[in-house]
């Protein structure tokens, strides 16, 4: 007699293989693929590329319907997203990845996204401006992930600090503190920094 097989898409671990284009770099995109990975348990990592953000992500089949779904619904107010590809396969739960990590950018491949706009000063970064208590209190250069310079910094994709004009300027220890938390909403701010000499 035949056995009805019970199981479910759910009880197996999907690998889905995500690149995204579009204005993602230099707006706390990685970071906030990371929380969002992290927050749902799911495994992987994520990475600037040439043209983009690829994102490696294993879990459930509902959980990464779920975690496509946040990144376009839920993405940082900077972000615009023109092309989210997923190639999903099923994997073996042994070869599962341990942990949700941000890996270096891959700097090789075609230069294709579009670069970042210079924006406004934000609502947050306007209250630290103006309060007393704050380090960056009256601070001529602040910006954050969601407002500040992009466009006027970068000399070549990826976006990271390193290939931008700010990588002249060392940051204090508590803004390489900030810069290195992704659940700070500085990461990767390139201009952060504050100057010490103030």
């Amino acid at each position: 007699m035949a056995q009805l097989d019970t199981g479910t898409d759910n009880d197996k671990m999907i690998r889905a293989r995500i690149g995204v284009s579009g204005i993602i770099q230099g707006v706390g995109f990685r970071p906030f693929i990371y929380r969002l990975a992290r927050i749902q348990g799911l495994t992987g990592y994520v990475a600037n590329t040439a043209a983009g953000v690829t994102i490696e992500v294993d879990g459930s089949e509902d959980d990464l319907a779920h975690f496509v779904q946040a990144i376009t619904t839920e993405k940082p107010p900077l972000a615009s997203i023109n092309e989210l590809h997923v190639e999903k396969s099923e994997i073996d739960p042994a070869l599962k990845h341990n942990s949700f990590e941000i890996h270096k950018s891959i700097s090789s491949g075609s230069r294709i996204g579009p670069i970042t706009p210079d924006t406004d000063v934000c609502s947050n970064c306007l209250a630290e401006l103006f309060d007393p208590a704050d380090r960056r209190y009256l601070y001529p250069f602040i910006n954050c992930t969601d407002c500040g310079p992009r466009y006027t910094l970068i000399e070549k994709t990826p976006y990271d600090r390193p290939l931008t004009s700010m990588k002249h300027f060392p940051m204090c220890e508590q803004c390489q503190a900030e810069y290195i938390d992704p659940f700070d909403r500085r990461p990767p701010a390139a201009l952060s920094v504050v100057l010490q000499s103030r």
